[in-house]
């Protein structure tokens, strides 16, 4: 049989079709008939329909016909495949195969590419789109080019088809399906334009906006809108936004890297009524019930994380509890992605190498994915997703010629993938469909002695070692195979040098190896090796990938962090005993006082309260407090905290990017805050829309909103506006404090504008999502918090305020708020303060401690916030300070943490005091609640208890055990030969006010 296939493999000719092409030949026309027959063959048609002893005729590039009992044609060459497996091709739904690479990735995601020049509008000559990261005019049709080395790896893994995109920008513009024959790209298309896609990343763009993943948003969304807007005027010629409308009507696909982006593509893709199908980032399974309320199908990659070498105690110290989990867990994701009824494909994008596909796939089988889904997410799901189910995905009539031909059942430990036949033309992905070498060999080495030589093969790849004589001891021998040839190389015991082996395979029963071997002095002599037995060594079960073989033993935790939860915590009817109670009513401190909490509500706060099956907690020697909130914070908040690249830019979301995996929000519901505003930075004039949240450790992103609360923008004054601390060179306006206040004239005056445009309802207008938010203020529906410091500027923006129709609702960290007092009261604004925070830079010299005190002494609705991590956790202790610095009463004090960052963020009727019937955000002190000494016992949000002192330091515990365990297994995947890589820490990322760029490029003024 093998003679016969060699011969017909001669009868193979470079075209794929007797159709008549379009380019001329050099030479005599070559067009012989491209028949084949492949006949006795197990045919996997498609996941579940199998013929058995079943004939394939292949008709040039198509299939002709297949079944069992199927007749032979005259002409047709036939093929016996007895004992083999047909299966279809595969098909990568996302691949860079045939696009360059070459310059790409040189935008930067930081504010004009950190301390660089500011670029503000495109720099390409044309009718183009101001922003270089809208780029929908991108075809990877016109850069696409047949990449035989490319092509190749991927044909020996199993794929004969694929969507080809450009990975750079964010609307990245048109992809293209090719098949991987080798043949003209022409020939090769299928599909011309396959998809539109998107992504949350700038790429090479070199416009500074956006420097942020809410400013990356924000672009997405106004570029939909500018879409809808272009469609309906003749005004303007625009090439960007003319090639995104015509890419609407394609599948739409959006890459993404991280869960939580899932989650923040799909919000995108219902505001604007899109179907996103959505390039995942592995770890989808630590949100899986929000993943699948997204209804997205998603195309998942393989590309499982190494094993992390912790054999140094400083390295184990520095890797986190959730990326060892990951690294067990993500060979899971499949599997549980099916468990979950989630709709997939299978991707090889993100390997180090093509060759670890097979092995990681195995890995997920062997974690619970089926297989009979594994041919599904690799043939039929991404033709479905691609539009293509009439050619490719499954074997039948009419479709392409584009199959696999195995050994076994394709995902059978040890299968070999023999040929992979794109469009009617054959490769062969392994050299005469050789045998598994994997066994035990005797051989006679040179200098050594009698041998044995053990060999593993898998996936194409060799493991082998090898035992002299009577000794059990293993040399570990390097090897290698390509087609029919070895290669194998050893220190011998004893020897200095290598003895060296280059051999090949001799098609005999029982199996042998032939070829040379060097000594370490050079002599060389024949060699010969004979295969005795099966392979049994305890080396058996390594894995390249390392360790992850084994089954997942973790759990996932809510949030997948240290300290997360294995499942969510509930509301419970709670009933507190016998406390002093700070109500910040009318009531004040009540001693020896009960507070029931029901339904998430505060029921009833008063003496000898009863309640049937409540949880009892004996609250004697305790305080009762309100939780406390925080007015100025930028925890939780995902990608960059400034979008500093615009004076204005109103059009950002905080509440686009939470990060509701951050460990901050557990570290400070341990201080007793249960509510946080989360704020944009202080980099521009206007910054963006923020965010009030509940600290529900646990919850998805949007599970932590408040909910039902006024919306809130940040403004920003000082030397962060004006940038004189960053050094930047470029020519971002304002650049002195002049500036900063026509920045706010201006901003007002286009929002007056464009309001008075959609009230007469002018059919042209453009909908601009910078100045909705600016009309908002005007309307009173959204409200100004202000980064203020300079008592000259804080007076500047009340009159400009005055002058334009808007009134300021904070100013926060106010430590000149004592100078303007009366004219805050007057116009009742409210100062949110630093404690005694002083001398960090120019603008704070005249701060005094004594700035709450005097701003609540002179009616001013007074609060203490952190603008720091750090300081969350302890403002109960800031707000003592008040105490100190004025002699504040304990009762005002508290209500600076409380109940009066609840008025100034209008939710005083659902929190900061403990009244019947507001939310149960309540928190158990050990001590006097300002006091240095007290400890948060217990904090409740919305009555679920999210943090208990007791509970905690079994959580430690737990935590260490955990980690121990994982190091443990780490350390017995690399001893087992798996690849590592090195135990890099992943420090959380803590934002401030002047934290320029996703991950921070420089903070040199912290405020």
């Amino acid at each position: 049989m093998k003679k016969s296939l060699l011969f017909f493999c001669f009868m193979l000719i470079s075209g794929l079709t007797m159709a008549q092409g379009t380019f001329p030949v050099n030479g005599s026309h070559d067009e012989r008939p491209q028949l084949f027959a492949f006949t006795n063959a197990t045919i996997v048609v498609k996941a579940g329909e199998v013929i058995q002893n079943g004939t394939l005729l292949v008709d040039g590039q198509r299939i002709a016909a297949l079944g069992k009992g199927q007749a032979v044609p005259k002409g047709y060459v036939t093929i016996d495949l007895q004992g083999k497996f047909i299966y279809p091709s595969f098909i990568d739904a996302f691949s860079e195969y045939g696009q360059p690479r070459e310059g790409r990735g040189g935008g930067s995601q930081g504010f004009g590419g950190g301390r660089q020049a500011q670029i503000f509008e495109s720099t390409k000559n044309g009718p183009y789109g101001w922003n270089e990261a809208i780029r929908p005019e991108t075809a990877a049709k016109e850069t696409f080019t047949v990449d035989k080395r490319q092509s190749e790896e991927l044909k020996k893994i199993g794929f004969g088809a694929v969507q080809s995109v450009v990975r750079d920008g964010i609307a990245r513009g048109s992809s293209v399906v090719a098949t991987l024959a080798e043949a003209r790209e022409n020939e090769v298309i299928i599909l011309p334009e396959a998809g539109a896609h998107y992504s949350f990343s700038k790429g090479s763009a070199r416009t500074s906006y956006p420097s942020s993943l809410m400013g990356t948003i924000a672009l997405i969304r106004q570029t939909y809108y500018d879409g809808q807007w272009y469609a309906k005027q003749q005004d303007e010629y625009n090439i960007s936004l003319e090639a995104f409308n015509k890419l609407q009507s394609l599948p739409q696909f959006f890459e993404v890297d991280d869960m939580l982006d899932v989650l923040r593509a799909d919000k995108i893709a219902k505001e604007f009524g899109k179907s996103y199908i959505i390039k995942a980032g592995g770890n989808e399974y630590q949100r899986i019930a929000d993943i699948k309320a997204t209804n997205a199908s998603l195309i998942v990659p393989l590309n499982f994380p190494k094993a992390y070498d912790v054999e140094d105690p400083a390295d184990a110290r520095n890797v986190t509890l959730a990326q060892l989990k990951h690294w067990e867990m993500a060979p899971a994701n499949p599997a549980l992605l099916e468990k979950a009824g989630i709709r997939f494909a299978i991707s090889s994008i993100g390997l180090d190498n093509p060759r670890d596909f097979w092995s990681n796939l195995r890995v997920a089988i062997a974690n619970g994915l089926s297989p009979d889904y594994a041919l599904r997410a690799l043939t039929e799901v991404p033709a479905e997703m691609l539009g293509l189910s009439s050619k490719l995905g499954t074997l039948e009539k009419g479709k392409l010629a584009n199959f696999i031909i195995a050994s076994d059942t394709l995902f059978k430990e040890g299968t070999v993938i023999y040929e992979n036949w794109v469009q009617g033309k054959k490769f062969v992905a392994t050299k005469s469909y050789a045998k598994n070498l994997t066994g035990e060999y005797a051989t006679q080495l040179p200098g050594v002695g009698t041998a044995k030589l053990f060999v593993k093969e898998n996936d194409g790849r060799l493991e082998a070692h090898l035992t002299v004589g009577n000794d059990t001891t293993e040399t570990k021998v390097t090897s290698s195979r390509t087609g029919d040839l070895l290669s194998f190389s050893f220190n011998p015991k004893g020897q200095q040098g290598s003895t060296r082996i280059s051999g090949y395979i001799v098609e005999e029963e029982p199996l042998a190896l032939k070829g040379e071997v060097v000594q370490p002095d050079g002599a060389s002599s024949s060699w010969t090796a004979t295969y005795t037995a099966a392979y049994t060594t305890k080396t058996s079960g390594r894995t390249r990938q390392g360790g992850n073989k084994s089954v997942v033993e973790g759990e996932i935790l809510y949030p997948f962090v240290a300290y997360g939860n294995k499942t969510l915590p509930t509301a419970e009817t709670v009933l507190i005993k016998n406390a002093t109670v700070w109500t910040n009513e009318a009531d004040g401190i009540l001693e020896n006082a009960d507070v029931l909490l029901a339904g998430g509500k505060i029921k009833a706060v008063g003496k000898n309260l009863s309640a049937s099956g409540a949880t009892v907690i004996d609250g004697t020697g305790k305080h009762v407090t309100p939780g406390i909130i925080d007015e100025h914070s930028h925890i939780a908040i995902s990608r960059g905290v400034n979008e500093g690249s615009h004076s204005v830019t109103s059009e950002v979301r905080i509440g686009d990017v939470l990060n509701s995996e951050d460990i901050n929000i557990y570290r400070q519901l341990a201080g007793g805050v249960t509510a946080s505003h989360l704020l944009h930075g202080s980099a521009n004039s206007i910054g963006g829309q923020s965010q009030l949240i509940k600290l529900r450790w646990g919850q998805n992103p949007e599970g932590l909103k408040f909910g039902e609360n006024d919306g809130f923008i940040k403004f920003a004054l000082g030397e962060n506006v004006k940038q004189s601390n960053w050094g930047i060179t470029g020519t971002r306006f304002p650049q002195t404090r002049m500036g900063v206040e026509q920045v706010f004239y201006d901003a007002f005056t286009r929002a007056k504008e464009y309001k008075a445009r959609i009230a007469a309802n002018d059919p042209a207008l453009r909908r601009d999502l910078t100045l909705d938010a600016l009309v908002e203020i005007l309307d009173k529906k959204r409200f100004i918090t202000c980064h203020s410091y300079v008592q000259s500027e804080i007076n500047m923006l009340m009159h400009v305020g005055d002058s334009m129709g808007f009134g300021v609702n904070t100013f926060t960290h106010i430590l000149e708020g004592y100078k303007l007092a009366d004219e805050m009261a007057s116009r009742q604004i409210a100062g949110a303060s630093f404690a005694d925070w002083w001398a960090y830079k120019m603008e704070v010299q005249e701060a005094i401690p004594y700035n709450a005190y005097l701003m609540h002494k002179r009616n001013v609705l007074t609060a203490i916030n952190s603008d720091d991590a750090e300081m969350a956790r302890r403002l109960n202790q800031e707000a003592g300070k008040a105490v100190k610095y004025g002699g504040v009463t304990e009762e005002e004090a508290l209500k600076m943490v409380t109940l009066n960052v609840a008025e100034i963020l209008h939710v005083a009727d659902k929190v900061g005091s403990l009244t019947p019937g507001k939310d149960a955000d309540i928190v158990i002190w050990s001590d006097k609640p300002l006091s240095i000494y007290a400890k948060a016992e217990k904090t409740f949000v919305d009555g679920v208890k999210y943090w208990d002192l007791n509970e905690d330091a079994v959580k430690q515990q737990a935590l260490t055990a955990e980690k121990a365990r994982l190091i443990r297994k780490s350390l017995q995947a690399k001893g087992n030969g798996g690849t590592t890589q090195r135990a890099v820490a992943q420090p959380n990322m803590e934002y401030h006010c002047d934290t320029i760029g996703e991950i921070g490029e420089f903070e040199e003024y912290m405020d």
